[in-house]
């Protein structure tokens, strides 16, 4: 019967662990701090060396979490990235995510020879352990401070993100394979990082193609497509390992193929694994914080904030400019992007590994890792939306994110139906404007199911549901979102609204149905005016788009902020017919459309 209790206090404690991990994501939200030091603090506080005084030390049990975390983290975000973005930026990003990760950590080997007395493979092992980003935790915190990112820099860091981990573990685990069995050969070295990746590829691709005929082929029970995708995913990850490709690519090039395909119950998979990573990444998080020793990170403090200030002011800066010299990125984009260069998760889970191994001066690895991770998250977390705004490669979300409800259709994948309620606000309920892809199917009215004719018009507090491909669904939500009064657009300009000057010709032409070339999708509307008239914009200005007339609304400090969109450039009416000309209009283009 002891044993039993043993575990039911285990299974108590470990819940209330991640409750506690949840519930302090609260007090982060609030003050704006990264989420993994509140899931860090809450594993050091309740740990052995903490006032919690739990005993942990299963190196392979948080190895074993980690690994899972990392394998739905990575497949998550390549199921959330667009191939066309993954594509135009893929040189630049790749480029950080292998020579800069090299670099990085060879940057910042030198300080740890110094402060720590290692040898020089050591140190690299102390910089290959904290080289690799944590991007997640910069979009979360950008996202907590109203901020969105311009378009390339953005992109650049999601794919960077994604694919520097496969890399900096690859270094990681050669290092650590070299410092037990001897040297290694650089063509060795090579051959083993083809071979990983050569295979990590081919799996990856191989086993993302296999889901989509599964989901889409199998009429598995309701419920259960979720659920198949994350355990596919870690299938996918341990037959890489287990056939000594990377798993980490494998995964992630995985969630790209399905992500970019139709897909049965598509919006249930990305709801599933919202949730199933958020898990993953608390009972991580509390894991690697229980490994942790008070006490041995204040002896090791010092020489861990020389190398986290050499990681933060020289070796990532140097990095990205060099690796960034050749895509011609702004002076002001690359300074960002090297202070982006945010440690995190992968860190503290490389950290790990030599105590795994029980490999000579492991604590000590552990211990480096896990107080620089932690000084980035303090020292670039809270000041990443600053950097930001002050860099200008932020622009402020004047509007949330509309509530949308998506419904499979069974027997196609073409379509789906996307519902929303009407908000007194909304761009749709003040000028009836949607795209021709999404066509009105019912309206849902004091709990009364109307078809579009019946509703006649839709009404506050109505819910409409529209037919739409599923990959345009999310654009919807421009048309559904509550603005305030203070952005409602100048009737003059037969859009829906003004669209920030970081908007893409890609995400325009979804909505205007544009003829925009494929080279072109990922150049922001402020790219495309110096591109049009050769000089800064100002306002007024208007350059041609297809058949749209964008026009130069809103300048500060010499740069464009907002675009209006003009769907013709003909007669001006008088003030008080603008709006029913403008419905005019619009109905107009929609039918030669």
């Amino acid at each position: 019967m002891a044993s039993l209790d043993t575990v039911s206090i285990t299974i108590l404690l470990g819940a209330l662990l991640v409750m506690a991990g949840i519930m302090s994501s609260l007090v982060a939200l609030r003050f704006g701090a990264p989420l993994l030091l509140a899931f860090l603090g809450v594993g050091l506080l309740a740990g052995e060396g903490g006032p919690g005084g739990i005993k942990f030390d299963d190196v392979q049990a948080a190895y074993l979490v980690g690994s899972v975390a990392l394998g739905l983290i990575l497949f998550d975000g390549g199921l959330r990235t667009r191939l066309s973005t993954f594509r135009s930026v893929l040189a630049p990003a790749g480029t950080l995510a292998t020579v800069g990760v090299l670099v990085t950590a060879a940057l910042t080997a030198p300080m740890a020879w110094l402060t720590l007395g290692l040898r020089p493979l050591e140190a690299l092992l102390v910089g290959a352990v904290i080289a690799s980003t944590d991007a997640a935790a910069v979009f979360f915190l950008l996202h907590a401070q109203g901020l969105r990112l311009r378009q390339r820099v953005n992109a650049t860091l999601e794919v960077e993100s994604a694919t520097n981990d496969p890399f900096a573990i690859f270094l990681t685990i050669v290092l650590v394979e070299i410092l037990m069995v001897g040297d290694k050969t650089w063509s060795a070295i090579i051959l083993l990082l083809l071979r990983e990746a050569i295979l990590g590829a081919i799996i990856g691709q191989l086993g993302g193609r296999a889901m989509v005929l599964v989901l889409n082929r199998l009429d598995l029970p309701q419920g259960l497509h979720a659920p198949f995708i994350a355990a596919g995913a870690l299938v996918i990850f341990g037959l890489a390992q287990s056939l000594h490709g990377s798993g980490f690519l494998a995964v992630y090039l995985a969630g790209l193929v399905v992500g970019n395909r139709a897909t049965r119950a598509r919006s249930t998979l990305i709801a599933f694994l919202d949730a199933a990573t958020w898990l993953a990444q608390i009972a991580m998080f509390v894991l690697l914080g229980l490994l942790a020793w008070p006490s041995l990170l204040l002896q090791h403090a010092l020489p861990a904030l020389a190398i986290a200030a050499v990681l933060m002011f020289v070796a990532r800066p140097a990095a990205v400019f060099l690796c960034l010299a050749p895509f011609h990125f702004s002076v002001r984009e690359k300074a960002f992007i090297s202070w982006v260069g945010l440690r995190g998760a992968v860190g503290i889970f490389l950290a790990s590994i030599p105590l795994l191994v029980k490999l000579d001066k492991a604590q000590l690895y552990f211990d480096i890792g896990f107080v620089v991770v932690a000084v980035s998250l303090l020292v670039q977390g809270w000041t990443i939306p600053y950097a930001a705004r002050r860099l200008r490669i932020a622009v402020a979300r004047d509007v949330v994110s509309a509530h949308r409800v998506e419904l499979d259709l069974p027997g196609q994948l073409s379509q789906e139906l996307v519902g929303y309620r009407v908000a007194v606000g909304s761009p749709y309920l003040r000028h009836g404007i949607t795209p021709t892809w999404a066509k009105l199917t019912l309206v849902v009215r004091e709990e009364r199911v109307l078809t579009p004719e019946e509703a006649s018009s839709a009404r506050e507090g109505d819910h409409l549901y529209f037919l739409a491909p599923p990959e345009r669904a999310q654009t919807l939500d421009r048309f559904f979102v509550d603005m305030p009064s203070s952005m409602l657009p100048d009737p003059r300009l037969l859009g829906d609204f003004f669209v920030s000057s970081e908007a893409t010709l890609g995400a325009l032409a979804e909505i205007y149905n544009l003829p925009v070339e494929s080279e072109q999708t990922s150049t922001t509307l402020s790219d495309y005016f110096l591109e049009q008239l050769g000089r800064v914009p100002r306002q007024g200005d208007k350059v041609r788009l297809g058949d749209v007339v964008l026009q130069a609304h809103t300048i500060s400090e010499s740069r464009l902020v907002t675009v209006g969109i003009q769907l013709e450039e003909s007669e001006t009416p008088e003030p008080e017919n603008l709006i029913a000309w403008a419905k005019a209009k619009i109905a107009r283009w929609r039918g030669q459309g």
